[in-house]
């Protein structure tokens, strides 16, 4: 496995790992790489540090998930883990734990569609209740948004619309 930080027209950079120089290439050249924060199909390889072990005893702390307003008082896990032993195992435990943040949040929020933005502005502005939504934006919107001050955040992996929206 290989990883490569990547970066869209619009700026974002983002990690991603690939079996190989070459599987990278191919799905460039297929059209398959996109920004899942704008989901721009732009991607050049970022400029990268080059890779270099970290001692063993060596720790981080694994940052907090963002979160919905909660009526429970849990602590974000804290839990330390091993910088030396970050491999393919530990992105796809990662990456498992962000579509388990995400299903969570989509099944504690309504679904708005396309008009996410203009219902996260009536929250924000107290012209609605106060409530967890998930819908689709462009990135253009979402600027718009936080420029404003709305709170919004990208989910990491396309939604599903549902069928009852």
């Amino acid at each position: 496995m290989i990883s490569f930080d990547l970066r869209c027209g619009h700026g974002h950079v983002f990690e991603v790992w690939f079996r190989s120089s070459a599987d990278h290439e191919e799905q460039k050249g297929r059209g398959l790489l996109s920004c899942p924060f704008c989901d721009d199909r732009d991607i050049t390889k970022a400029v990268m540090a080059p890779a270099v072990a970290a001692k063993g005893n060596q720790m981080a702390v694994r940052p907090a998930a963002v979160q919905a307003p909660s009526t429970t008082d849990s602590a974000p896990d804290s839990t330390p883990v091993p910088l030396a032993s970050a491999g393919p195992e530990a992105v796809k435990q990662a990456l498992a734990e962000l579509a388990a943040m995400q299903a969570k949040i989509e099944a504690e929020s309504d679904y708005v569609g396309t008009a996410f933005a203009e219902e996260a502005r009536a929250i924000h502005y107290g012209e609605t209740e106060a409530r967890g939504i998930y819908g689709e934006a462009t990135a253009e919107q979402t600027r718009a948004l936080l420029e404003e001050g709305v709170t919004a955040l990208p989910l990491p992996f396309r939604t599903r619309r549902r069928a009852d929206a």
